[in-house]
């Protein structure tokens, strides 16, 4: 399904990406976050545990890295998911001055159930590609990206 070259647009295509891009994204989001919600926890607390799910124990400042948070906001999301029992903190076996954060069997259990949940609620949100569309839109939006940072 390609849209018919237009000549008139033809100098702003980026400009009309970028803005398809946004609302698509947006749509997507809001999609997402309804979804976290349904968990009982905030983004940053979902993605805390959903980062330790697929990667394991890691230090606090690995698992702002992937989730995107500051330094303070993994701190407090840590500190909030450790008094629910979520989370544990422990001692580096390599390293003492580290310490690495990983699953309690209780934030495991949490995490998998909801996780599962919000795969499906996302391929609802997707179901309007195939699997070699949603393939073929992950590659051009990672060579997209790629460019982008090479900007910066």
């Amino acid at each position: 399904m390609s849209t018919p070259y237009n000549p008139e647009i033809e100098p702003y295509l980026s400009a009309h990406l970028w803005t398809v891009m946004r609302k698509a994204t947006q749509a997507i989001t809001a999609h997402d976050l309804k979804s976290i919600e349904s968990s009982g926890l905030c983004f940053s607390d979902f993605a805390t545990l959903e980062a330790l799910l697929h990667k394991g124990a890691m230090p606090i400042h690995l698992i702002g890295e992937k989730v995107q948070l500051t330094s303070g906001s993994i701190t407090t999301a840590i500190d909030r998911l450790e008094k629910r029992g979520l989370v544990q903190r422990q001692a580096s076996a390599t390293d003492r001055r580290i310490r690495l954060v990983n699953l309690t069997e209780a934030g495991q259990d949490l995490i998998e159930r909801f996780f599962k949940k919000h795969v499906e609620a996302l391929e609802q949100a997707t179901r309007g590609l195939d699997q070699d569309e949603k393939t073929l839109l992950i590659n051009l939006l990672k060579k997209l990206g790629k460019q982008a940072n090479g900007l910066l």
